[in-house]
């Protein structure tokens, strides 16, 4: 059959609206450790992230729109850490709030969820190929 030419072939990225950009770039880069990239000169603030893979979080400046329809978390993203404890209290020394603590999912996963400067939900994973056996 061959390649279909219509075939998504991957995620590129993911655009939040924030209230002041350089608030959240230093959330960004400072606590979550992503690097800031070469961003196209728009007509229109924002900056650009690289979050490994090929994949990167665009902050565009305006209203933020972090609540899901819901109210809840349902509308998140989530990022991978090679050890979720350790990431815990890099977060915790910097004052960050953990809204949902460490907890495993039915999947054996585990997880955490913070919230960035404006409010959007992210949830802190720890991949299963990355825990540790004790």
């Amino acid at each position: 059959m061959g390649d279909n030419p219509i075939k998504v072939s991957g995620f590129n990225h993911y655009a939040i609206s924030v209230s002041v950009v350089p608030v959240s770039l230093n959330f960004y880069t400072r606590i979550l450790g992503l690097k800031a990239i070469v961003r196209p000169e728009f007509d229109f603030p924002g900056a650009w992230l690289d979050c490994g893979n090929g994949i990167q979080l665009h902050l565009i400046e305006g209203k933020p729109d972090c609540i899901g329809a819901d109210g809840t978390r349902s509308l998140h993203f989530a990022f991978a850490v090679a050890d979720i404890n350790a990431f815990k209290a890099h977060l915790t020394s910097n004052h960050i709030n953990i809204v949902k603590d460490i907890k495993a999912r039915p999947d054996g996963i585990l997880q955490m969820f913070i919230q960035d400067p404006d409010g959007y939900f992210i949830e802190i994973t720890q991949l299963q190929d990355h825990v540790v056996s004790t």
